[in-house]
């Protein structure tokens, strides 16, 4: 008989049909143009199996390495877990973060170790043949940190860094750098609003990747959508970014926080209590409890006018 494996995860995103305006999940506020003309070429791809390796080479050009397309990052985290997990391997983990890495390390029977989320505290952990999982920026303070003391460790121990970059497009002037002990794993989730649209992309060790996904993973919606976006060559992050830095950057003003991405994370002491208050207000906020915060919530950025009514709620609710 098969038993379910007992792992508690949780993410942003509103689950329930209610009309609450949805700050929990961290995307970008403008949706592509272009995003019904996908609906209607999926309909034409759909009465015939889903390749698109042609697609994956002109996304390659693009990003300008070798990619491996993936049905959003949450398969490239458990392909990883193919690739390189196995009972008892060191797996480093810092301990604010996405929970899923722990998540899937644990599906491996790896040894999870938990340390600081400073990259040169957390490289102390590092031993030979690690294997360790870093968001830059990180989610959910929105941090964005010099790995470089990661990517020295990882190199003298023989270790690989899964360095998850879903957030990297927000962050103003970032830079990625480069190892063959790396991995990167990126989605267009985030970047274009559209979390229901589950593609993304692994730069690193494309063979191995290759030889492990799951045949046709992304569907012919997801197709219909990276040929839009090969067409677009990223017009769209280029033209959208600047409107969320700028609302991003009126928000720090006024509640004095500080993010290098498109979201922040606020102390409120109770922070269940106060999701609650907010969603009264018709407000959804991420409650931190799972990154190991319970008293902060996460917020997303928005439209301007959607901004006004969040400060407006965390004023009334916490007098901000």
């Amino acid at each position: 008989m098969l038993e379910p494996l007992r792992f508690s995860t949780h993410h942003g995103g509103a689950r329930r049909r209610e009309r609450l305006l949805d700050f929990s999940a961290s995307l970008n506020p403008y949706p592509p143009e272009w995003i019904g003309e996908v609906f209607e070429r999926a309909k034409e791809l759909s009465q015939r199996y889903p390749y698109y390796e042609d697609l994956e080479e002109e996304l390659s050009q693009l990003v300008g390495d070798e990619i491996t397309v993936t049905a959003g990052i949450t398969e490239a985290l458990y392909l990883v877990g193919i690739l390189a997990l196995r009972r008892d391997k060191k797996v480093v983990i810092p301990r604010h973060t996405f929970g899923e890495y722990e998540r899937v390390a644990r599906m491996f029977n790896a040894r999870v170790v938990k340390g600081p989320n400073e990259p040169e505290r957390l490289a102390e952990l590092v031993d030979r043949n690690s294997v360790v999982f870093f968001c830059n920026p990180n989610n959910p303070d929105g941090k964005f940190y010099d790995v470089r003391p990661l990517i020295d460790v990882v190199e003298d121990t023989n270790s690989l860094l899964v360095l998850d970059e879903a957030f990297i497009d927000f962050v103003r002037g970032a830079k990625s750098y480069e190892s063959e002990n790396v991995v990167k794993l990126r989605t267009f989730t985030k970047s274009y609003g559209v979390p229901g649209i589950r593609v993304g992309y692994v730069i690193g060790f494309s063979e191995a990747f290759r030889s492990v996904r799951m045949p046709w993973g992304i569907g012919s919606l997801g197709v219909a959508f990276l040929e839009k976006v090969v067409e677009d060559k990223f017009d769209h992050i280029r033209k959208t970014m600047p409107l969320i830095w700028k609302e991003k950057e009126r928000i720090e003003r006024r509640l004095n926080l500080k993010s290098d991405a498109n979201y922040f994370v606020m102390e409120v002491g109770d922070a269940r209590t106060v999701v609650e208050k907010l969603r009264e207000l018709g407000i959804l906020v991420r409650d931190c409890s799972s990154f190991g915060l319970p008293r902060h919530i996460r917020f997303s950025v928005r439209k301007p006018e959607e901004n006004d009514a969040l400060l407006e709620a965390l004023e009334k609710v916490l007098d901000v």
